[in-house]
């Protein structure tokens, strides 16, 4: 298994690749950006539960058969066949054969539409040659990729079936209390249709404070093992909150903490995959880190819980608004932010152009903001390892060039070099003016190519250096 969560690892039992993943739990304080994942849809094709959302708090009068029923005959067991490169034999070696295998990968998914849709990880289907979908009922179905977000790791696929599906409706994971009871469903170590129950441990967590790309996840003490990733995380109504991720342990097996993407994060994604065939992604626009009360204290604030920022992006909805180095918010849309992953959670499930209302602390003021979320000119390339944005003025005249793509971020195996200082203007012989043309510079390229990529730093100094695709 592959995760997006960098430190996570592979859990390989027997001869099967059991898509299961684990870390160690960390908390940091440390600047973040928030160049957050957005969609602009229309009507949205994923349906939510049209009902009062209404949370369990207390075990008293609690039913988990109902909820159970709703949703197990709707969670699916997800086979990924793909092919893995193995260790080579000096015979191999001695004739330059590079061997592969095929490996088989397993996990879960949700179906979320009567017609087939079907959520689940990123890291469940990655690298498939073939993807195999078992219904409850022991139907197995071919299955296509529809598409996938890896930063927020979901992917979407599709069967076909002259059947109406059963599926599960969304809820509203923003209404999800900590302390409500809930239900993971899911195939942990191939075992088909399991629940298990816990209650919301926290919302908010970040599980990895060294990455730009900042997530937010629902923490919960439901028993989540490897072959769960991608499952469903429900309520007591039995409405989907949550796709399960993620757990922590130093085995790769439950030992009380796991972690979801949040539904309405996921509903978005989906909604945006089958609209456009893409995500696209919008900014609220600020860099910073969370408040606390040694920073307050030196603020003159009595305020002690926040985001506090560090800087504004240029042209984005922050900038437009108004918003200031060293402004507090406290609040968004009359939600309480307390810790920079939330704000994330939150602005992700929003909408390129939606308006957003901050409460903000200036000068030991409190007042409001209306911040309008942009589109993000940052594009995560993993074939590259890079985050590359378009340029803007200041960069045009800082770097005394018209055109070129900036670096915003290495990740992966050049995560070690710190290239932020680079603009790239070719690659190969082709001059790149946007990310559009590193995009069809890489498809027109074989796989496993190797790229020649002219570089400029803010000194004016032109530099190159060779990149092999994997």
């Amino acid at each position: 298994m592959k995760s997006f969560i960098k430190t996570l690892g592979i859990a390989v039992l027997g001869g099967a690749v059991v898509l299961g993943s684990y870390k160690f739990f960390f908390e940091e304080n440390s600047q973040k950006s928030i160049y957050t994942e957005q969609a602009t849809t229309g009507e949205n094709p994923v349906p939510i539960s049209p009902v009062n959302y209404v949370n369990a708090t207390s075990i008293a009068g609690v039913d988990f058969t109902e909820a159970a029923e709703k949703t197990v005959h709707a969670v699916v067991h997800v086979k990924n066949k793909t092919v893995a490169r193995v260790r080579q034999s000096w015979s191999d070696l001695r004739n330059g054969r590079v061997p592969y295998r095929e490996a088989i990968g397993t996990g879960s998914g949700v179906i979320i539409t009567e017609d087939g849709y079907i959520v689940t990880n990123n890291h469940v289907i990655d690298n498939a040659r073939e993807l195999e979908v078992t219904l409850n009922n022991n139907k197995t179905y071919k299955a296509k990729l529809i598409g996938t977000e890896p930063n927020s790791d979901i992917a979407l696929l599709k069967i076909e079936t002259d059947e109406a599906l059963p599926y599960i409706v969304f809820g509203d994971s923003d209404q999800t209390k900590i302390g409500e009871w809930v239900l993971a469903v899911g195939n942990p170590f191939n075992l088909t249709s399991t629940v298990t129950a816990g209650i919301v441990s926290a919302k908010g967590r970040d599980l990895d404070a060294t990455d730009a790309n900042q997530q937010s996840f629902i923490q919960t003490d439901a028993a989540v093992n490897p072959g769960n990733s991608g499952g469903a995380l429900v309520n007591t109504n039995g409405e989907l909150i949550g796709i399960n991720t993620a757990i922590a342990s130093k085995t790769g097996s439950y030992v009380g903490y796991s972690f979801a993407v949040p539904s309405n994060n996921a509903r978005k994604i989906i909604n945006d995959i089958i609209e456009f065939g893409f995500v696209q992604k919008g900014m609220l626009g600020i860099r910073g880190g969370d408040l606390n009360g040694n920073i307050a204290d030196e603020l003159g604030i009595d305020e002690s819980e926040g985001i506090i920022v560090s800087d504004v992006v240029e042209d984005s909805g922050a900038f437009n608004a108004g918003l200031r180095k060293g402004d507090v918010i406290t609040m968004i849309d009359n939600i309480k932010i307390t810790k920079f992953s939330e704000l994330t959670g939150y602005v992700t499930s929003k909408n390129p152009g939606d308006v957003v209302v901050a409460n903000i602390i200036r000068d030991g003021k409190i007042s409001q903001i209306n911040i309008e979320l942009t589109k993000n000119n940052t594009v995560s390339i993993p074939s590259i390892e890079m985050d590359l944005r378009n340029l803007t003025k200041s960069d045009r005249s800082k770097y005394k060039i018209k055109e070129g793509v900036k670096i915003e971020r290495t990740t992966g195996g050049l995560a070690r070099y710190d290239m932020r200082d680079y603009v790239i203007t070719k690659i190969n012989d082709t001059e790149v003016t946007n990310i559009d043309d590193v995009q069809n510079v890489l498809r027109s390229v074989n796989p496993n190519a190797t790229l020649l990529i002219q570089m400029k730093n803010s000194a004016g100094e032109i530099e190159r250096f060779r990149y092999t695709l994997d």
